[in-house]
């Protein structure tokens, strides 16, 4: 009986041996060698994406590496310089964040990277695939140094933001010597404070019944933010001079500001959640007040701000992180990472969690800023909110100068910021082209940021440009004197640099004849854009404005006032509302990252300049193509040719948008004119045009807003799958007498135009099939655009895009 006893457990024995193993191969999870697996879905719209994306030329050394993150888990990238893998030339574990920036530099040349992920358990994924770049030979030496390092260079005692310690004794020395001046307008500033203190009241939180986005809503909204600067930053003012050897009485003043401040609800009325607009400014200059009077704070008052910040610095961290990262678009978030690095600083070593949002915002710095464009500079959201938001980073820019010994102009975006600006807006332009608020701005609004940068960046164009205004414009307050101690920057004209450029990240040309004065200069901006119509640069795609010799003849139109507001949405998203096309009625997808366009072609010479974009696929539904080439021959002759195809018979609709009346006699002639320019215009294709126009917007803004800009619509005379418009555009002076002849002729695979300019004529091939090759005039091209510009003297410039 005892031997069938033994023999049954024996058979159970292996039986339940066989179920585990059998467990342990078919069930996900159960053996701690089991992969996970790792989610290697492509970026969507609105996504960082995988960096150095394969076939990158990276500019900066090392580059920064991005991937998907999953949740729960930790990375580890390999890279290797061999394209077999098998050589490793750096490796990095147990990373936290899904990006990473080295802390060496590398080798120039070729490599392929790669990474996978661990969780909580210690189970890998699957290693993904193997992504190859370059480093460039020229590229900028830019390494994130490790986090014990990085945190280690920050002054342990106070002050730590826009100073060290270490440096108080020089800038006492300045400000009784050749800062004298400056340091007397920050005494007299303290004096004002002291006769008239600001309130340190908590602000009112909304009532219950307010409508969001009402004029009561922002009143409350924009006042609160107003409110918690004239305190606080009033504090730190205060708390500066003393530091430089004013009167003891501004340094109580300050701490008694920030105590007071110190008593409001950190998820009140000022929380970065409940009105970030309020909390951001509340949480960075409290924080510099804080690090200005920390030796007059009793420990007990310490601790006060310290909780204080605590909780607004752990409020902003977990919004921003470790989102950010991934999804880095947010337009109030690409302001607010910064701001929290400053908080980080100031209570480093002092409030639990502030070295994370330290390493945090570095990480944004070195990984995934600007979000807003590449390399080449430029900015999406346009130039007013570049103006905004680049003027607020210069600040990060001097605090982690100071603190971390990192210069932010040695990355190549902020190495030519600038220029930006001095393609965009010549000196005295009126205004700014693509996005919210710039068709408000003039170039001399961006003199205080140009002058910023010059100083900070030690650019000479830069600093010129800011002198053909008035500038450079002196900073004021605390940071003004920071930043006077700056060595000055010696004026560069811009002589060398050639007048047009491509700003390839954002889709954006911009055509000029001179980058010195607005006056003399005629401009073509042109946008197709691979961020799409997202956020504030939410123009169409293909959309073109023209300036010339000072005064804006064709438009983008609108006035901003409240985003997402039903002039906002519903007209100014709208490609009705910039000099575009419709189809059917319907235009591209509205601020969305989706409806992206692409520059795909770009030339520029003395006299001529091409630019093509494609926005077929940026339309609601979307077409089978947008092609838009614009040819400018300068200064006199702007060609526009659109080649579109739906994907059923469809009617086309050309906007075009002035601020005055548009006299239109017939297809071939119509005239913009603003005070002495004008701008006259020839649809030499396609024939049988009808004309409407309006100088209502649908819908209108507000009452309060009289603003009212024209809109011209021809629309095609019958409904066709496919359509070319041929349309020329002569912007000059009334005065001047221009040629006016010009003719289209449809010729094999496209069409020959022929157009008179005022020292010679202009001859083009405009294609119509990518297949054919095109012959006429002496001409000749497959499928793409080929230019002669023949001149009474005898010159010939031969321009093509088959080259």
């Amino acid at each position: 009986m005892a031997d069938k006893i033994f023999h049954i457990e024996r058979v159970l024995h292996k039986l339940s041996f066989t179920v585990i193993v059998l467990l342990l191969l078919v069930v996900p999870g159960l053996s701690s060698g089991q992969e996970l697996k790792l989610d290697e879905r492509p970026a969507e719209p609105g996504e960082w994406g995988y960096r150095p994306a394969a076939g990158a030329v990276s500019q900066v050394n090392p580059p920064s590496f991005s991937w998907r993150p999953q949740k729960e888990m930790t990375w580890e990238i390999e890279c290797t310089w061999d394209m077999v893998g098998k050589k490793v030339e750096y490796r990095a574990k147990n990373l936290k964040f899904n990006v990473h920036c080295p802390p060496r530099v590398f080798k120039p040349g070729s490599y392929r990277w790669r990474y996978r992920g661990k969780d909580k358990n210690g189970r890998y994924t699957n290693w993904s695939k193997g992504r190859t770049f370059t480093i460039a030979n020229n590229a900028a030496s830019m390494p994130l140094p490790a986090r014990k390092d990085l945190i280690g260079r920050i002054p342990e005692s106070h002050p730590r933001l826009f100073m060290r310690p270490e440096n108080l004794g020089r800038l006492r020395e300045l400000a009784r010597g050749k800062m004298k001046q400056e340091y007397n307008k920050l005494v007299s500033e303290c004096e004002r404070l002291l006769a008239r203190p600001p309130s340190t009241e908590e602000p009112l939180k909304y009532p219950k019944d307010i409508v969001r986005g009402s004029e009561r809503w922002r009143e409350i909204w924009w006042g609160n933010r107003t409110y918690t600067i004239k305190a606080l930053n009033g504090a730190a003012t205060l708390a500066f001079t003393r530091l430089l050897g004013g009167q003891e009485k501004y340094g109580l003043e300050a701490k008694r500001i920030l105590l007071e401040c110190a008593k409001w609800d950190p998820k009140g009325s000022t929380g970065y959640r409940y009105n970030d607009e309020a909390g951001m400014p509340y949480n960075y200059y409290f924080s510099r007040t804080y690090t200005f009077v920390n030796d007059l704070l009793s420990e007990q008052e310490k601790k006060i701000c310290r909780e204080v910040m605590e909780v607004r610095g752990d409020e902003m961290y977990r919004h921003l992180c470790p989102r950010h990262l991934w999804r880095p678009y947010g337009s109030h978030a690409n302001r607010a990472w910064h701001f929290l690095g400053e908080v980080g600083i100031a209570f480093l070593g002092e409030v639990e969690g502030a070295e994370d949002w330290v390493w945090f915002a570095a990480n944004v710095f070195f990984n995934v800023y600007p979000a807003w464009c590449d390399d080449d500079g430029g900015w999406h959201e346009g130039v007013s909110y570049w103006s905004s938001y680049i003027g607020r980073f210069t600040w990060w820019a001097d605090v982690m100068r100071e603190a971390m010994g990192i210069n932010a102009y040695d990355k190549p975006y902020f190495s030519k910021a600038g220029y930006y600006a001095m393609y965009l807006m010549p000196p005295g332009k009126v205004g700014g082209g693509f996005g919210d608020g710039a068709n408000r701005r003039i170039a001399s609004s961006l003199v205080p940021l140009l002058s910023q940068l010059a100083a900070q960046a030690g650019n000479g164009h830069w600093q010129w440009y800011a002198e053909q205004m008035g500038g450079p414009a002196v900073t004021s307050g605390y940071i003004g004197f920071i930043r006077g101690a700056l060595p000055k920057v010696e004026s560069k004209p811009p002589d060398e640099l050639v007048p047009s450029r491509l700003f390839s990240g954002t889709g954006q040309a911009y055509l000029n004849t001179t980058l010195k004065d607005a006056g003399e200069d005629v401009q073509v901006i042109f946008k197709s854009s691979p961020m799409g119509t997202q956020s504030h640069g939410n123009a169409g795609n293909n959309s073109f404005v023209l300036w010339a010799y000072g005064q804006r003849l064709l438009i983008r139109t609108g006035r901003y006032y409240n985003y997402g507001g039903p002039h906002h949405r519903d007209w100014m998203w709208s490609t009705r509302s910039v000099n575009n096309i419709t189809v059917n009625g319907q235009g591209q997808g509205k601020r969305s990252a989706k409806a992206k366009g692409k520059i795909i072609a770009f030339k520029t010479t003395p006299s001529i300049d091409i630019v093509v974009g494609e926005a077929g696929q940026a339309y609601e539904p979307a077409l089978e193509r947008f092609t838009r080439s614009i040819i400018f021959v300068k200064p006199e002759l702007v060609i526009v040719y659109d080649r579109l195809e739906s994907k059923e018979p469809a009617t086309y609709e050309y906007w075009l948008h002035a601020i005055k009346k548009i006299d239109v006699d017939d297809q071939h002639n119509i005239r913009v004119r603003n005070e002495d320019v004008v701008c006259d215009i020839d649809f030499l294709a396609p024939s049988g045009l009808t004309f409407s126009q309006t100088d209502q917007y649908d819908p209108n803004p507000r009452p309060r807003i009289k603003l009212r800009e024209w809109h011209l619509t021809a629309t095609t005379p019958e409904k066709k799958k496919r359509m070319e418009f041929v349309t020329l555009y002569r912007p000059h002076r009334l005065k001047d007498r221009v040629p006016d002849e010009s003719s289209l002729e449809r010729i094999k695979g496209g069409y020959l135009l022929k157009a008179k300019v005022a020292d010679g004529e202009f001859s083009a091939l405009l294609p119509t099939s990518e297949s054919i090759t095109l012959k006429a005039d002496g001409l000749e091209s497959k499928g793409a655009i080929k230019c002669r510009l023949k001149k009474i003297g005898g010159q010939v410039q031969i321009l093509g895009l088959d080259e």
